[in-house]
């Protein structure tokens, strides 16, 4: 039954009734307002990266987590005191042009000055040439021979393409649709407008397979090198090719990386890249595809989210485990960050980490026979093979993060966001090639478009093709 409370109703009660309705009424009043207002937070508190398990791809590149602190009441832009940060001048014998300016006159009398200032005041000013492109005419001649009447033309010189693209601008098409990320149409509108040369769309699938093809030897060697390597940062990220799934893998090494545009996420595409000469330490997630590999080195940024979802299980005794482990998981990133840091060796590392590795495994075996179905399966594999939680701790180089991989991918990530996958097989063996020569000269400190170019002028002349393996 619901009764409505009126004054009327309040009037024909006893004195002392009239006071504890009252103060019942204001008190649920008091409870509705902060009802209303801790719906209104808990609405604003979403879960994200930083508050739950979940993935740090879940959220926006660009997102900002809720600041706790105090909005400072300082402007924005440079406070007094800081350092000044200007452009260098450059020396006077590299400008192309020095203009010398001279005063005609006094400014306070108009005396007529002369002689020369030995430190004049130096202001240079940086501006564009006119793009205009260089366009070589090739007047290939044919002449009869005198004797027999046989036509004969002239050949065109060793290195000169046979269509109407040199080496640079194909390097640069290329260049500007994988490593700035744009489409077809909005490269050649580029191309056209701004470079003043004619461009379609067409055009440039026809740039990206002579760089494709041009860079498919370098591209070669670094794939045959993977097996060999000592250790290796491995991740994939889903795509697209036309209208099937497919998978972009990577594998990083120390100083090169590899991407492979595969239709399938099973364990092939390990086994064709790597073979079974790979011996080295493999740093993955727990996919269980990476298994083949022998010896890995699961992903502590991976468990620490495994664990924070136990955190958040409405399970009491999974909550208790969940942060059981998540103790010593801190303690673990602590010690590594020291390490890392430099502020101790890595025989110190381990030393500091014996009591964490003991806690931990002891955790998962306490999970293993909890007898509670949420904690029983993951605890076990992560027990059975406890030694890929360690192997950081045997193996120099070999960090407890995937983070190698996981940077590698970021700008692969953002190309598939902006792009929708490709569209044929010809269009994922540019993209993994492409990715593959702008991380590893990333990694390298080399300038992409000169390698690129290299690559394509060694195409066009039969020359061998630039390596990105370091060694002579």
């Amino acid at each position: 039954m619901s009764l409505e409370i009126t004054d009327d109703l309040i009037a024909r009660q006893s004195p002392e009734a009239q006071a504890i309705i009252g103060l019942l009424l204001a008190r649920i009043a008091e409870q509705d307002r902060r009802i209303a207002r801790l719906e209104a937070e808990l609405e604003s508190l979403r879960k994200t990266p930083q508050n739950s398990s979940l993935p740090p791809s879940t959220q926006h590149p660009h997102a900002r987590p809720a600041s706790r602190e105090a909005k400072s009441r300082r402007k924005r832009g440079g406070q007094p005191g800081h350092r000044k940060h200007e452009r260098p001048l450059i020396r006077t014998e590299d400008c192309q042009a020095v203009v010398t300016l001279m005063p005609g006159g006094c400014r306070r009398c108009g005396t007529r000055l002369s002689g020369v200032d030995p430190e004049p005041l130096r202001h240079q000013v940086w501006e564009l040439p006119e793009i205009k492109p260089v366009v070589t005419e090739y007047q290939r001649h044919r002449l009869s021979c005198p004797r027999c009447g046989e036509g004969t033309c002239a050949e065109l010189p060793a290195g000169v393409p046979r269509g109407q693209s040199g080496p640079r601008l194909i390097a640069f098409v290329a260049t500007l649709m994988a490593h700035f990320r744009q489409s077809k149409r909005r490269t050649s509108l580029f191309v056209t407008s701004v470079l003043n040369i004619p461009c379609c769309p067409s055009l440039t699938v026809k740039h990206q397979r002579i760089a494709t093809r041009a860079l498919q030897p370098a591209y070669d060697r670094l794939v045959a090198a993977l097996p060999s390597q000592p250790h290796l940062n491995g991740d994939e990220s889903p795509t697209r090719e036309g209208t099937t799934k497919a998978w972009l893998w990577t594998f990083v090494a120390g100083t090169f990386t590899v991407f492979a545009l595969r239709g399938s996420r099973a364990a092939t595409a390990i086994s064709e890249l790597l073979g079974e000469a790979f011996a080295g330490v493999m740093t993955c997630d727990r996919a269980k595809m990476y298994w083949r590999c022998g010896r890995l080195q699961w992903c502590w940024a991976h468990l620490k989210r495994d664990f924070q979802a136990l955190v958040d299980h409405a399970d009491p005794q999974v909550r208790r485990l969940g942060h059981d482990l998540m103790r010593p998981t801190r303690e673990l990133f602590r010690q590594w960050s020291r390490c890392r840091d430099g502020t101790i060796s890595r025989g110190e590392l381990g030393r500091a980490l014996a009591p964490v590795r003991h806690r931990v495994e002891a955790l998962l075996l306490r999970g293993a026979f909890s007898g509670n179905p949420r904690l029983t399966g993951m605890c076990r594999e992560l027990y059975d093979h406890r030694d890929w939680l360690w192997s950081f701790l045997d193996v120099d180089g070999v960090e407890p993060t995937n983070n190698a991989g996981e940077r590698s991918l970021r700008h692969a990530v953002i190309w598939r966001k902006l792009s929708f996958g490709t569209q044929s097989p010809h269009g994922s063996r540019f993209v993994e090639t492409l990715l593959s020569v702008i991380e590893t000269c990333r990694q390298q400190d080399r300038n992409v478009l000169d390698f690129v170019t290299h690559a394509v002028t060694a195409h066009f002349r039969g020359e061998t093709s630039p390596s990105l393996l370091p060694g002579p």
